[in-house]
């Protein structure tokens, strides 16, 4: 008679967990989620109809005359996410750091210095954001490839640069693909 009352405890304990948790809860975040649309949909960016990218995820750049997120050991694919974990002290490293110094000298040949930022992959590989300081850096090269005055693309740069949480929480950011998006739908 005990196991026959255990089991059935047992079996109703099962039934209002599985109403619980796999049913209520789970819409209840389907809920949460609805009224976030943008956010739940992936933060998508559209133009009219179509998608055009994603604020979260960083892609590669589609010529000269838009901004460059920085590197990705896995091509901007979400699925390779991840650093390349090669050492400082890696010759690769050092080799790929360099192939990217070259070409990005010869696309920004009056920019001054190349950032470090832009030399290195982040660690996702996935990373929309870039400092301030690097967008600044590329604005003489997109004034020029889009015929604009350097101070509107400085004023473009400012007006999508999010400061850091408090004013000292963190750095300051800008997403890189909210920027090019401005650029091409809303310039």
């Amino acid at each position: 008679m005990n196991t026959l009352r255990q089991t059935g405890a047992a079996f109703r304990a099962l039934l209002v967990l599985t109403v619980i948790l796999g049913i209520a809860y789970p819409l209840l975040m389907v809920g949460i989620g609805r009224l976030m649309p943008a956010q739940a949909d992936g933060s998508l960016q559209r133009n009219g109809e179509d998608v055009v990218g994603s604020k979260l995820i960083a892609q590669p750049a589609g010529g000269p005359e838009f901004f460059r997120p920085r590197p990705s050991a896995g091509d901007w694919d979400g699925e390779a996410s991840g650093g390349s974990n090669l050492s400082p002290a890696s010759r690769e490293l050092r080799d790929r750091m360099d192939e990217r110094r070259q070409a990005l000298e010869q696309e920004n040949p009056d920019a001054g210095e190349v950032p470090a930022e832009a030399l290195t992959a982040s660690s996702s590989g996935l990373d929309p954001h870039i400092s301030p300081e690097y967008a600044h850096w590329q604005a003489p090269r997109i004034a020029g490839e889009r015929g604009m005055d350097r101070q509107d693309v400085d004023k473009l740069i400012e007006a999508h640069t999010k400061k850091a949480l408090l004013g000292f929480f963190g750095q300051d950011t800008v997403n890189v693909n909210e920027l090019n998006y401005s650029l091409e739908y809303e310039g």
